[in-house]
């Protein structure tokens, strides 16, 4: 049994009661036993406080799971059969997770997609939820065409023609959304309670949802989150960020405080603030310092650095932690220089992705109290790094990516989080890739093995960590008496197996305040 307590300490025993964590060691469970006391004997398996996703989309992934889901095909030809076997009940082809690394150039075409559709308008996000793949009908509804500009936040991928060629990035994807047909909310409660069943699932007993505020077409989840707690349906613990729209300026923030004042209930709360300052290097919108090789311009900064040092102050001289989207060197730079301006340490701001990460600002988020909240999943030599990113970003600045190790030598706090439906949601797979900076179950070449985290870190980012940075520490993220038996019991002991082998662990049991919530068919 691994507590992930500040020693990092293991133990042979523990005891729950009530919903609590009443003994700790193999003496204090002893004398505490009945004859009525159930006891679970771990049979050389291993017990870890339940895992905290720091960084989640749970309506989103579970919307998704429910409607056309591309998260799983292997390549581009598999994500278009499953396109044709879809038979929605209304007439929009919905869903997404299709990869960009499956595609020429990462941008999927019309015509692909017109001829698996039957006429039906299609709107297929992409896995990192920064684009849309669109079809012929969708763009004539939307009225999109040759003629239509692009928009200050956004990119429409173009055919040699100048013609709108199917691939939308970015705010380009509102050019389509706003003819959507609108998702109702018997359909997001679904979505959540789906999304919620496969976390427990992957061990997850409590998470912060990344997002609570309109996005890619999604409507403000706040009100789905708020039913399913009145009903006594969110089995998990949510905290969750108010969504910033990059598109207007302070005047939200009074907004932002009554929203705070409404995102109140017994298992959800939304306290912090969500601004997401860059895209993704994949579509050349990832802040730059300096530009992209190939001529591809230094990203995109959805908010000015100037509005940037206004409102970052203001937001947390109020109260809000903020939650920064950051995977460019000047997105991160930018974010760092803003909070440099704050009084908020005790507010545990964080900074989630950090992709390009300038060696020069390292040392500063140990100097700011910030977090670096971590993606692991994505540290590895697949299709979208080494044929999308790293020919753009040069050998340089490549070598620069995802510094798992540098930032906790320098006394960073680590939270980690998966971004599902971006990545898979199971906390194992990204520990696995933390450790190896590989796939699982594979024996590509490491990426940057020189980053790697050691085992222990990693399971602490997933647990101790992320409760940390959301304030709930106190109350769960290690295995200390007083505490909620928020527990998850692993198939088998990672600190016992070859790091090749991490990838293996399934989830048996998900216990949520002594209350178990998933358990794995034999």
């Amino acid at each position: 049994m691994a507590t992930m307590d500040a020693a990092r300490s293991f133990t042979d025993a523990v005891a729950v009661r009530d919903g609590r964590i009443a003994a700790v060691g193999d003496a204090a469970v002893r004398a505490r036993l009945t004859p009525a006391t159930e006891v679970i004997d771990l049979d050389g398996r291993l017990l870890l406080p339940g895992f905290h996703d720091a960084h989640v989309h749970p309506v989103y992934g579970g919307i998704e799971r429910l409607r056309c889901d591309l998260s799983d095909c292997l390549d581009s030809a598999e994500c278009l059969r499953r396109i044709a076997e879809f038979r929605p009940d209304a007439g929009w082809v919905l869903g997404g997770g299709w990869d960009m690394g499956q595609f020429p150039g990462g941008t999927p075409d019309r015509a692909a997609l017109d001829s698996v559709t039957g006429g039906r308008p299609a709107y297929l996000l992409n896995r990192d939820h920064h684009g849309a793949w669109v079809n012929s009908v969708a763009l004539r509804l939307a009225g999109v065409d040759r003629d239509t500009p692009d928009p200050p936040d956004g990119r429409i991928e173009r055919d040699a023609d100048g013609e709108p060629a199917g691939t939308l990035h970015e705010g380009a994807t509102s050019l389509v959304e706003r003819v959507l047909p609108p998702t109702n909310a018997q359909e997001y409660l679904a979505g959540l309670l789906e999304g919620q069943r496969h976390l427990h699932s992957c061990g997850v007993t409590s998470w912060h949802d990344a997002i609570i505020g309109p996005y890619l077409g999604y409507a403000d989840t706040m009100e789905t989150y708020l039913a399913a707690d009145r009903q006594g349906l969110l089995t998990g613990k949510a905290r969750g960020a108010l969504w910033w729209d990059r598109g207007r300026g302070r005047e939200q923030i009074e907004e932002l405080r009554q929203r705070r004042e409404l995102a109140w209930g017994r298992r959800f709360r939304a306290d912090a603030v969500k601004i997401m300052q860059d895209g993704v290097c994949e579509n050349f919108t990832a802040a730059l310092q300096l530009p992209y090789l190939g001529g591809h311009g230094r990203g995109m900064s959805f908010v000015d650095r100037d509005v940037l040092a206004e409102v970052v102050p203001e937001l947390a001289a109020d109260g809000f932690q903020l939650h920064f989207h950051a995977i460019g060197d000047r997105a991160v730079r930018d974010v760092l220089d803003a909070l440099a301006g704050t009084t908020g340490r005790h507010l545990r701001h964080q900074i989630a992705h950090l992709q390009v990460v300038h060696p020069s600002d390292v040392p500063r988020f140990h100097e700011l109290g910030v977090v670096a909240t971590i993606q692991p999943r994505w540290a590895v030599n697949d299709a979208a790094m080494t044929e999308l990113t790293v020919p753009h970003l040069g050998h340089r600045r490549a070598g620069w990516q995802y510094p798992f190790r540098s930032l906790r030598a320098a006394g960073a706090v680590l939270a980690a989080g998966s971004d599902w439906p971006v990545s898979d949601a199971d906390p194992m797979q990204a520990v696995h890739v933390a450790v190896n900076r590989r796939e699982p179950d594979t024996d590509d070449a490491p990426f940057l093995p020189e980053q790697a985290l050691d085992l222990v870190d990693a399971l602490a980012a997933y647990t101790a960590g992320s409760a940390w940075v959301n304030h709930v520490d106190g109350e769960t993220g290690t295995v200390e008496v007083g505490k909620a038996a928020d527990l998850v019991v692993l198939d088998r002991d990672p600190f016992s197996l070859p790091p090749a082998e991490i990838g293996q662990c399934r989830v048996d049991l998900t216990m949520v305040d002594g209350v178990v919530v998933h358990e794995r068919k034999a």
